[in-house]
Parts: structure tokens; C-alpha cells; sequence
């Protein structure tokens, strides 16, 4: 226990002394800007009009309510948290062999699987918290907009769905790291999210979105209507299945890859 709090001590170090916590504080930012901008024209798209936001042969879609705007918070993180969480998880695995200190990282007198759980651990409290800030924030903006039709319950249903989003996001990280270091780097990774990305959104297009891991949090999320905002359990076991995968192929690699 103690060496793992050494060793997360050290990656926490690490990984707030670089620039990458303010870059993707930054990259989510836009998400409750953008849906508190949405919500604002869709609220009078008249005075939008005149203030030359939208032009008088825009067409909108959508009701400007605290529902709609929850959602679209969710959607959000379900769909460019897979990209952000997955550039924070590329950054704290492939780094080791970008910046080369992979041997003496390996050298030191603590368990691999210990080095691994400790970047995990970073990755989950860094996302987890990354993803607080955007809901508080969606708060503000949305009562600043004063978007109608807010109550407690509706507010506490709408966190439970963000975070199952957000939860269901995070747990897809695991995969990234394990090509973060089977590529030895950030390209793969990275390629893997945006890959993983398109394709979620093709899958969920036919219908099949339910069995594919990287489609699940944003059905989650009701993007496809609010039925499909209630998962059946296959779907979050195939998550669940799919995270685990990451995270033992990940210490696998660590532990028996030849590391020369």
C-alpha cells in the first residue's frame, strides 16, 4: 500500500506539473459554453436574428428546457470525453517511451503492477474531476441563460445520468493505454480513439450501438432518444468486459513485454 501511494504521489507529480490537465480543462470548457449558447437562441431565436447570430433562413430543432439542456451535457461527455479522456490516458502511458525514461521508471524498486495502477489512478481521479467541473459549470451557464423548467429532481436525475456517462467513458480508457504502450508512444493511441470514435458513431447508426463498448455512453446519455437512455445489462457488462480487458492486458504488457 505504501509504495502504492509513493508511486501515485510521483505520477500525480508528474502528470499536474504538465500541460495537459489545462488543455483539457480548456478542450471542455466549450461543452456547457456551446449548449448554454444553444439553449439562448433556441430560447428566442427572434432576438438571436437580429443580433446577427443566426440568419433568417436558419431552421432550429429542439425546446430550450433544463431536460434538454442535462442532455446535452451528457451527450457531450459521453461522446468528447472519449477523445479527451483518451488523450489524457495516451499521455500518461505513452510519455514513458516519448520522453525515453521508460528504463529508469522500470529500474525503480517497485512493482510494475504498482506503476500501472498508480497512472490508472491518476487517469480516473483526473477525468472524474475534469468531468465535476463541466457539470458545475453547465449549472451556471444554464441559470445564467435562465433556461426554464428547473426543479431539484430533475436535477439530481440529470447528475446520475452525467456521471453514469462520465463513469461508462472512463472505463473505456483502459484500451488506450494498452496500445499507448504496445505502440510505445502517442500516435497509436491516439489513432485508436479517433478510430474507435468513428466507428461507435457508424454501429450506433445501425442499430447495434448497444453492443459496442465505444457507442454505449452516448446511447447512455439518450442521444438516440430517451428510450435508449435506459441500458440493458449485457450493455454494461460488454463495458465492464471491455475495461478489464484494458486494464489486465495493460499490466500484462508491463510486467512480461520485453521492455529493451
Amino acid at each position: 500500500m505504501n509504495k502504492l501511494v509513493t508511486s501515485f504521489s510521483v505520477e500525480s507529480k508528474k502528470f499536474f506539473h504538465s500541460k495537459v490537465p489545462l488543455i483539457t480543462m480548456v478542450a471542455l470548457l466549450i461543452v456547457p459554453f456551446m449548449g448554454g449558447f444553444f439553449m439562448f437562441i433556441l430560447k428566442d431565436p427572434a432576438l438571436a436574428q437580429k443580433m446577427g447570430v443566426i440568419s433568417a433562413k436558419a431552421k432550429l430543432a429542439g425546446t430550450a428546457d433544463w431536460p434538454s439542456y442535462l442532455s446535452l451535457l451528457s451527450q457531450a461527455i459521453s461522446i468528447g470525453g472519449l477523445l479527451v479522456f483518451g488523450f489524457v490516458t495516451s499521455w500518461v502511458f505513452g510519455r514513458e517511451y516519448s520522453d525515453r525514461t521508460i528504463k529508469d521508471l522500470l529500474a525503480l524498486p517497485i512493482s510494475r503492477t504498482v506503476i500501472v495502477l498508480s497512472k490508472f489512478l491518476v487517469i480516473f481521479i483526473w477525468c472524474l474531476l475534469l468531468s465535476l467541473f463541466v457539470f458545475v459549470l453547465g449549472l451556471i451557464v444554464g441559470n445564467a441563460v435562465d433556461i426554464p423548467g428547473w426543479s431539484f429532481e430533475l436535477g439530481v436525475r440529470g447528475l446520475s445520468i452525467f456521471f453514469i456517462c462520465t463513469l461508462l467513458t472512463i472505463l473505456l480508457s483502459t484500451p488506450v493505454a494498452l496500445f499507448a504502450s504496445i505502440g510505445r508512444g502517442y500516435l497509436s493511441p491516439l489513432g485508436f480513439v479517433v478510430f474507435m470514435l468513428v466507428l461507435a458513431q457508424i454501429i450506433a447508426a445501425t442499430g447495434y450501438g448497444q453492443f459496442f463498448p465505444w457507442s454505449i455512453p452516448a446511447l447512455a446519455s439518450g442521444v438516440a432518444g430517451s428510450e435508449s437512455a435506459t441500458l440493458k445489462t449485457i450493455s454494461i457488462v460488454i463495458v465492464l468486459l471491455t475495461s478489464l480487458v484494458g486494464l489486465f492486458g495493460t499490466t500484462f504488457w508491463w510486467k512480461y513485454a520485453d521492455q529493451n
